[in-house]
């Protein structure tokens, strides 16, 4: 059962659907949602990553720096009372993780796969076919504008080298052996044209 009731899609919707979300908008979180039914079996609790999809980019303002911290906060506010304390702080941790992708630290293991695979469906884009990984890029671009190309050149290619960086991408096994070498091809792509 949805923990996020339809009074707060609803609200959630219209932050997903302002003018400058070009690519942090409501497509991605439909993705991101098919992604979870997709695999839902792997999740030990497939609602708590269904709100934390629901909620990890509602506040998006690429000119802020607290972005994940604002989204988690408004989480906490509108599923308090409806989520128990442990449950609630599993998914603001998830929605605080999405600032790094790196996975939080949790005592229960469980929690910590599910928010492994929540981190790494947040990213399955990089592993896009390259048309798609194209438009998110270009989408990404757009959501920037207010940066100068020479800014933003710097910038993008140092969170590309990143995670071109890492052992693996992916932290799962699932979204690694689905997404990794599509990643990297893209990336590389892409870093070889901003270095250009």
């Amino acid at each position: 059962m949805s923990l996020v009731d339809a009074a707060t899609k609803a609200e959630l919707t219209a932050l997903y659907q302002a003018p400058d979300r070009h690519y942090h908008g409501v497509r991605h979180i439909e993705a991101l949602l098919s992604l979870l039914g997709e695999h839902r079996q792997a999740f030990a609790d497939p609602d708590a990553v269904e709100a934390a999809i629901w909620f990890h980019d509602a506040i998006y303002d690429s000119r802020r720096k607290d972005n994940e911290a604002a989204s988690a906060a408004l989480a906490a506010d509108r599923l308090r009372g409806h989520v128990d304390a442990p449950r609630l702080a599993r998914i603001v941790k998830m929605i605080e993780a999405t600032a790094a992708h790196q996975i939080p630290e949790f005592e229960d293991g469980t929690a910590r796969q599910d928010a492994a695979l929540f981190l790494d469906m947040d990213l399955s884009i990089l592993g896009a076919p390259a048309e798609a990984f194209e438009a998110y890029e270009a989408a990404v671009r757009r959501e920037y504008g207010w940066v100068s190309y020479e800014d933003w050149r710097a910038g993008r290619a140092a969170v590309l080298k990143s995670f071109l960086a890492r052992p693996r991408i992916f932290h799962t096994d699932i979204f690694a052996e689905r997404f990794d070498t599509q990643a990297r091809e893209n990336m590389s792509r892409s870093l070889a044209r901003l270095s250009s």
